[in-house]
């Protein structure tokens, strides 16, 4: 019999992905899409034929109690990975990440504890440990609310980890460090620059140059998902978990590496229009994903040159540029 499991934002960039994962597993796949008057289901409209025909879409919110019950219901593993995740817009926006990642989180574990679904695996992100003290970052580093998005997805897991010990929820928390790859929003800063690139730029205007991050290329991120939901729940229920290769680099390098592999000579300036606020910017990210090996067996497939030659190969194919807008990044 195949399972049905259920994902939280499954139209984004790491759901659909996930999405894709799990059905080439063989399961079905019970997708929440925010509803949206054009009834677009966002990246899944992409996927091929045979994978899409396993996909259940179910339009909701999971600000909105009811259309999570529903997605819930029957599912043996609950993917939650819908949230608000641009650091820029928790600027000007710090309301509306409290109630999709702080409430709508809330929903989720309501509705998996009222189903008794057997398995909860909850999105984190890297940002809640804030600019690193010591590397690479265990699960043990302290978290550091860095901005308003910080610290919704530290409300978030601090949720999740209350159900674990209130009543016993079989929720386990990934917390990936940056995923990239085909399909990701130009806000993202990998994205951004192979836009600008692709669209003739010949000067890069990104943000601060010197932070580094640890990028995990969207296919391994999305297998991290797949090994929790599979893994024996006694060696996973109750933790947190990073995610990522645990190699970091500056964004500045970054940006010269793509420049490289696109063939462009490209003048990489820091724009500082595009800046977080002083004390906000997280300076170094590196993964300690040793407790993910151990645990799960996961290694990452791709290396970040790897990775960074299939996302460009994917943004240059026919169509794929043109649903860009480069000048999203930072938003």
């Amino acid at each position: 019999m195949t399972d049905q499991v259920a994902v939280t934002g499954a139209e984004g960039f790491i759901g659909s992905h996930l999405v894709e994962a799990l059905v080439r597993r063989g399961n079905r796949v019970k997708a929440m899409v925010l509803y949206n008057m054009y009834s677009s289901q966002g990246w899944l409209d992409t996927l091929e034929p045979g994978i899409r025909d396993q996909v259940d879409v179910v339009f909701g919110d999971v600000r909105d109690p009811a259309s999570v019950r529903e997605l819930v219901e029957g599912a043996t593993v609950v993917y939650h990975l819908a949230a608000l995740g641009s650091v820029p817009y928790s600027y000007s926006a710090p309301r509306s990440f409290v109630d999709t990642n702080v409430i709508g989180t809330l929903h989720v574990l309501e509705a998996v504890r009222a189903c008794q679904t057997p398995r909860l695996v909850h999105t984190s992100t890297s940002e809640t440990y804030g600019t690193a003290r010591t590397v690479p970052i265990s699960e043990a580093h302290q978290p550091q609310a860095q901005s308003p998005y910080a610290a919704s997805k530290i409300a978030a897991d601090a949720l999740a980890e209350s159900y674990y010990l209130s009543f016993g929820m079989p929720v386990v928390t990934l917390r990936p460090f940056n995923t990239f790859g085909p399909r990701q929003s130009a806000r993202a800063v990998i994205p951004a620059i192979i836009t600008q690139l692709a669209a003739g730029a010949r000067q890069l205007k990104l943000g601060a140059l010197d932070p580094t991050r640890d990028f995990s290329y969207v296919t391994d991120t999305a297998q991290a998902f797949v090994d929790l939901g599979e893994a024996p729940a006694s060696a996973v229920l109750g933790e947190v978990f990073n995610v990522g290769p645990g190699e970091d680099v500056s964004i500045g390098q970054l940006a010269h590496d793509i420049a490289r592999f696109m063939d462009v000579d490209a003048d990489i300036v820091e724009d500082t229009q595009r800046l977080r606020p002083k004390d906000s910017e997280v300076m170094r990210l590196v993964c300690d994903a040793s407790r993910l090996r151990e645990r799960t067996g996961w290694r990452p497939r791709y290396t970040r040159d790897e990775g960074l030659r299939e996302t460009i190969d994917w943004f240059r194919q026919p169509g794929n540029l043109a649903r860009y807008n480069p000048s999203e990044y930072n938003r």
